[in-house]
């Protein structure tokens, strides 16, 4: 059964300046010298570019908003394997929201969660709810790509505007949806980024790509594995709900790479980068944003995972340090990833309510129309609900129980 809770609180947003900002293991195999020191241990790196100055809104508005009988919602995972990255991503929409009616007591905004445990064939009976409430005229979500592509076509149906800060396939703007949106750069980006470094910064030259089965990871290594070309030395699938990786280990151990790819979801990911530091492996571990969880560190333990690095079309936590000490000061832990980008997601629509688009067509109509900072970026959307511009991929790196950044890699 989905799970549906009510979300209010007082907190109030304090103003401020706002700027974007391998396994290495013991054994056998191949391994590269060490890349530069990531760009959190001193000054950040002299390879990236200097981030753009936003001037964010913010869930607050200008706190004289009237309104009545309206809700968002949080569409995603809150329980299953992966459901880290659902949480995270739902606190940070339901901050965005408690912001807001702190802010403007002539305009409460209901805030609504469904789980929908990550899962593509659970999430249509719950978007189905949210379509037959009423109330709800904007969804934060959904955050997997293979549950966005199994609801999209519900969604634009109904007419009911979704914003996902992190389902990442290519192909889910390719279906004519009009109700679809996304505030962060697509896996077409990020696979040619992670390429790039992957060859250039960690200086591999032998790659084995390994996917998951879900639409996510399967779009990802497609991506990656065109831009790496003939650094490819050895590719595998593994499935959603897999223990035991022996067969694939067994596979790269014997392809000899000095870096492994796995595209896929830290609930495998974890485990997999355990298992191949057993066997010996010592080259390089990335995993892309859905392995770059805490999660990760926990799964794979502390001597496979440090040193790991991950990909992502996310911000670094410290590109708004006010989101971040809001965020820490009420959950009780560092924003994570897309934290950011869902607050920005939630902003946009509770900025258009503020504006009277209080139905589900002028909502949809009020993002189709977006121009505008958030505390991640500037947002802007194409006809088919891309992300308009360059949006930045960046770097991490594991470091102790730390996932910290390491460097722009792409976009802006």
């Amino acid at each position: 059964m989905p799970r549906r809770t009510f979300m209010t609180a007082a907190v109030l947003i304090t103003a401020g300046t706002m700027a974007l900002a391998g396994c290495a293991s013991k054994a056998k195999s191949t391994s590269n010298s060490n890349p530069p020191p990531p760009a959190n241990t001193g000054a950040s790196s002299s390879s990236a570019p200097s981030a753009p100055v936003l001037h964010p809104v913010l869930p607050a508005g200008d706190g004289k908003a009237q309104c009545s009988g309206v809700t968002i919602a949080y569409i995603g995972a809150l329980t299953g394997p992966n459901a880290a990255l659902g949480i995270a991503i739902s606190n940070a929409a339901a901050l965005a929201v408690d912001q807001h009616n702190s802010a403007n007591a002539g305009c409460q905004v209901g805030f609504k969660k469904f789980d929908s445990q990550g899962d593509p064939s659970v999430a249509p009976g719950v978007v189905t709810q949210a379509i037959n409430e009423s109330d709800i005229i904007g969804i934060v979500g959904l955050p997997f790509s293979g549950e966005s592509k199994a609801t999209g076509a519900a969604l634009n149906a109904a007419g009911l505007v979704n914003i996902s800060p992190s389902a990442t396939n290519p192909a889910l703007t390719t279906n004519g949806w009009k109700t679809f949106h996304r505030v962060l750069g697509n896996d077409a980006s990020q696979g040619p980024a992670a390429a790039k470094f992957i060859t250039d910064t960690l200086k591999a030259t032998k790659v084995c790509v390994i996917q998951d089965d879900s639409d996510y990871g399967i779009g990802l290594a497609a991506s990656i594995t065109a831009a790496l070309g003939s650094a490819v030395v050895c590719t595998d699938k593994v499935k959603t709900g897999q223990k035991d990786f022996s067969a694939t280990v067994n596979k790269v151990v014997a392809a000899a790479p000095q870096a492994v790819f796995y595209s896929g979801y830290y609930a495998e990911g974890g485990p997999f980068a355990q298992q191949l530091h057993s066997a010996g492996y010592t080259g390089k571990f990335i995993g892309p944003d859905g392995v770059k969880d805490p999660q990760f560190i926990q799964l794979a333990g502390q001597a496979a995972a440090q040193g790991a690095y991950f990909t992502c079309p996310c911000v670094p936590a410290d590109a708004s340090a006010t989101f971040a000490a809001q965020y820490q000061a009420k959950y009780g832990t560092a924003p994570q990833t897309y934290s950011a980008e869902s607050y920005d997601a939630a902003t946009i629509l509770l900025s258009g309510i503020d504006k009277g688009n209080t139905t589900r067509p002028k909502l949809l109509d009020w993002v189709n129309s977006y121009n505008a900072d958030g505390i991640t970026k500037h947002i802007q959307f194409s006809p088919t609900g891309e992300l308009a511009g360059q949006p930045a991929i960046w770097s991490y790196v594991v470091q102790g129980d730390q996932i910290v950044k390491y460097k722009e890699i792409g976009g802006s």
